[in-house]
């Protein structure tokens, strides 16, 4: 059981999850944020909209069961009713967090390529590693550019033999042995 919670507290205390739980946690303040903003403002503009196009209250909401009050009115809060409003809401809400997300994450890819570029392809710490040991800039390009070649013949070397396991190279090769077998013969 120490072996565990051992475990565990090495889990925890690495940087991804408390990196992890910062992005919850902003995460869940944001969602908090867009969802007022859509339940608050969007919610009662996209219900006025629909009772303003339909003619009322009915094309805003679909009544399943209505209680009047003493008055006469239509109590909202003990009818059961769909709110269309709502829905459309709860629509736009996804897409407003789904768009910031792609954006987030676009922006971090880009900011990672651009890391990458400045570095000839290698990670920050690798191409520091690299002048420390006492290349230059110039000859840590060329061993990138080497790299690069030899992943893409590793690349085709690896594309032939998967091409070799195909339906189609298998027979040509029976084909072949069968005509040498039979000029033999």
């Amino acid at each position: 059981m120490s072996k565990f919670f051992k475990e565990f507290r090495q889990f925890i205390s690495r940087g991804n999850v408390v990196d992890m739980a910062v992005g919850v946690i902003v995460g869940s303040a944001f969602t908090a944020i867009v969802t007022a903003l859509t339940k608050n403002v969007f919610q009662p503009l996209v219900n006025w909209a629909l009772a303003g196009a339909g003619g009322g209250l009915e094309s805003a909401v679909t009544m399943l069961k209505v209680v009047y009050d003493e008055a006469g009115a239509v109590d909202m809060t003990k009818s059961i009713y769909i709110d269309w409003g709502a829905v459309i809401t709860a629509i736009l809400n996804f897409f407003i967090i789904a768009m910031v997300l792609f954006s987030v994450v676009k922006t971090i890819n880009k900011l990672r390529e651009l890391g990458k570029s400045e570095y000839h392809g290698y990670t920050r710490k690798e191409y520091y590693a690299l002048r420390r040991s006492g290349k230059k800039d110039e000859e840590i390009a060329a061993l990138a550019a080497a790299r690069d070649e030899e992943a893409k013949q590793a690349a085709k070397a690896a594309e032939e033999e998967a091409k070799k396991h195909t339906a189609e190279y298998l027979l040509e090769e029976i084909r072949d042995l069968l005509a040498e077998r039979s000029g033999k013969q």
